[in-house]
């Protein structure tokens, strides 16, 4: 398994190596740049812009731009924000924590009640609970996220005001305090609750299935004719060949651990990796455009195998030289 770890983590240089390209490439040929919008005849001088463009080296060849910023990049040198006025890597690092807890609630939503009514909806298929749950996964697949985070707001931020509709905590609480804490907890739950209740459809429909298709197989069979109790057969036997699918999606979700999502967050006003992605789109910041999509780019590698050696785990059978 450690030869194939490395070989993979080896095999990941030449695929992040090309992915650079494509990411400097998508980015420069967006229309505009970083500092088109501040060109305005009424405070700024046409001509300070045009120097700005020329110190930044954005008027240089495309290939000595891509070598000048990867060779910062292998450095450590992420460049420096040019709407924020930072440098990328500490914006990135500010925004990571709350991204973090974010997925983290929404994962252990997405996961609780997946299993939960997946298991039911396997053991007791074709009943008016299976069918129900069946009508909620159909739902959640159906709507969008961004129609649900309005929703959200407007029945629970503004109709019902259970929850803030904005932001990650109260700024007036000081830093570490437990009433700091609470309201962190407090201002991500709603955002959580719809990004974690809505990916759950997917997760309980593929455990539905498999529960019900492991067991019909013989050796749920054989455990029955030897008189195993039901409760066992659907823990050890039916339920640990079930989930070898989750599995996959498992690898996927360290990359929602920390890129969030981009559409919640920006809905929902929190201030994490998701909603600066957008902005960095929006304002041409290029510096944390790039950064973030390599980022999450070797998070997915990353992800692929963790999926990988966890199959190994989960499934004795399956052997990984």
């Amino acid at each position: 398994m450690i030869k194939y770890t490395l070989r993979r983590i080896l095999g990941m240089i030449p695929m992040l190596f090309l992915i650079s390209i494509v990411v400097f490439t998508l980015a420069k040929m967006m229309p505009g740049d970083s500092l088109g919008g501040e060109i305005d005849p009424t405070n700024t001088d046409p001509e300070y812009i045009e120097m700005m463009r020329e110190k930044l080296g954005y008027n240089d060849p495309l290939p000595q731009q891509y070598f000048r910023w990867i060779t910062d990049f292998l450095q450590g040198d992420f460049g420096k924000s040019i709407r924020y006025k930072i440098p990328a890597n500490e914006l990135i690092l500010e925004r990571l924590p709350n991204t973090i807890f974010l997925g983290v609630t929404s994962l252990i939503i997405t996961y609780m009640f997946a299993f939960a009514m997946g298991m039911y909806a396997g053991r007791k298929p074709y009943t008016l609970g299976d069918h129900l749950i069946a009508g909620y996964n159909y739902l959640g697949l159906a709507i969008p996220s961004f129609v649900a985070g309005v929703f959200a707001i407007y029945i629970f931020a503004f109709g019902l005001d259970w929850f803030p509709s904005n932001g990650s905590v109260d700024i007036t609480l000081e830093k570490g305090t437990l009433e700091y804490w609470i309201s962190r907890i407090h201002h991500t739950i709603l955002p959580a609750l719809c990004l974690g209740l809505f990916s759950t459809a997917s997760y309980t429909q593929f455990l539905r299935n498999d529960m019900i298709e492991n067991s019909r197989k013989d050796f749920v069979r054989t455990a029955r004719a030897k008189g195993t109790p039901d409760s066992k057969i659907y823990k050890v036997h039916i339920l640990r060949n079930s989930i070898i699918p989750l599995v996959t999606f498992l690898g996927f979700d360290i990359v929602t651990l920390v890129n969030g999502a981009v559409i919640t967050e920006t809905i929902f006003t929190y201030p994490g990796l998701g909603q600066l992605f957008l902005n960095s789109v929006t304002n041409r910041d290029y510096s944390v455009l790039m950064s973030l999509t390599l980022m999450f780019s070797f998070l997915v590698l990353i992800g692929n195998l963790i999926a990988d050696l966890l199959y190994g785990i989960v499934d004795p059978r399956i052997r990984i030289d």
